[in-house]
């Protein structure tokens, strides 16, 4: 990577997040931007994310694509036509792909039969994350989930025939009426599954939400403190143990099978944002579309559907590199910060960085500074000592 494209952001983003708002129905605990299904405008959707692709690509140009994510709402409630049809606009916009490129789409489990699939597969998708979040249907019903875990099985089973190998499961923990040994029975039945990739997620009670609702009605049943530190905690000793490296606080995974695409964030390099909500980084301007599906649809008629547009500064950029950037466990390198911005961290943020080494939750080696295994279990203290610390010697 050149000093001047680090240094000034200029080429072109390699990474494309595309959002398909839409879902079967609500999870209680769903801030995203998504809506129910029913009687939504889902072609006019597609129409309208075609013309903020078309727009994009005039306004930047894109590069060679090497990972591009599909996320939402729920992608894979699209029918196969209007699959077929979302995933050829992809390649007309964004034609030149790396020969190893990514392209992850998630999915709910009971909505991908094979027809859908194949689809995918034809049209590029290499790689696919299913929600499945637990391995008991009593648990699954309590956070409004609609699959069961028979479907789970199918719908793996169905992307393994189409040839889709690369692939990925959620599980949280800390859901209502969870148990330590809940948790561990779903661990044993994901790591059955022998997959490339798990990503393992501690529950946010966040506000509009139903559980929000719940939980200030005090309705909320959730595992004590101490309960859900054990389950973070044994879900990493089991992961371990079974040969997957955890590369980000809540990701692991088989050497070679981590998501690029989520790197590209971590490393907090440009990507393109693309649909209704989405946020996109290109060339230090951060942005967010519009959110509402008919908002959206009418704003690309007239341009790019931007809801705001603001350009980070350099102290923001350098509190972004440390705060994203420690979340992946090899942690940041000061060469690189360095490289990027012509001072070095240990100048900029000589205050937190001695405040968190002394208190043994960051380590050094080399020009790598790495959250320890005390600061894995607290990193969003961590992070946060960064926000506002800029000082110089």
């Amino acid at each position: 990577m050149t000093h001047e494209k680090l240094a000034g952001q200029q080429s072109a983003p390699q990474a494309v997040y595309i959002h398909i708002p839409f879902c079967t129905n609500k999870c209680f605990y769903c801030d995203f931007n998504s809506y129910v299904l029913k009687d939504q405008p889902v072609m006019k959707y597609l129409e309208a994310l075609e013309r903020e692709m078309e727009y994009t690509v005039t306004q930047t140009p894109p590069g060679e694509i090497k990972t591009i994510f599909v996320g939402g709402g729920t992608p894979t409630v699209l029918k196969p036509d209007e699959m077929a049809y979302f995933l050829k606009t992809v390649r007309t916009y964004f034609p030149n792909w790396s020969e190893d490129i990514e392209f992850s789409m998630e999915a709910n489990p009971g909505t991908t039969d094979l027809e859908k699939m194949a689809v995918m597969k034809e049209g590029g998708v290499n790689r696919v994350s299913f929600g499945v979040q637990a391995f008991q249907n009593e648990l699954l019903t309590g956070i409004g989930r609609i699959h069961n875990i028979d479907d789970v099985y199918r719908s793996l089973e169905n992307a393994r025939k189409t040839g889709l190998t690369n692939l990925s499961i959620d599980l949280m923990f800390g859901l209502p009426n969870q148990t330590v040994e809940m948790l561990s029975d779903s661990i044993t039945r994901a790591l059955e599954l022998d997959l490339p990739h798990y990503s393992i997620y501690g529950l946010k009670v966040e506000e509009n939400t139903l559980f929000h609702t719940m939980f200030q009605k005090n309705q909320l049943p959730l595992p004590s403190e101490d309960n859900e530190l054990q389950m973070y905690l044994l879900l990493m000793e089991r992961m371990k143990e079974a040969g997957y490296n955890q590369y980000e606080i809540s990701n692991f995974a088989k050497p070679g099978k981590e998501s690029r695409h989520n790197i590209t964030y971590w490393r907090n390099e440009d990507y393109y944002g693309l649909g209704a909500g989405a946020h996109g980084y290109v060339h230090r301007q951060r942005h967010m579309n519009v959110r509402g599906v008919n908002p959206y649809n009418e704003a690309t008629e007239k341009g790019l559907p931007r809801l705001e547009t603001f350009t980070i500064t350099k102290e923001e950029a350098m509190e972004d590199f440390l705060m994203v950037g420690l979340r992946m466990l090899e942690g940041v390198s000061s060469t690189r910060f360095e490289q990027q911005f012509n001072v070095k961290m240990e100048d900029i943020f000589a205050k937190p960085l001695h405040k968190m080494l002394h208190a043994g939750l960051l380590e050094a080696e080399g020009d790598m500074y790495r959250l320890s295994s005390q600061g894995v279990l607290y990193g969003n203290e961590v992070f946060a000592e960064f926000i506002g610390a800029i000082t110089v010697k």
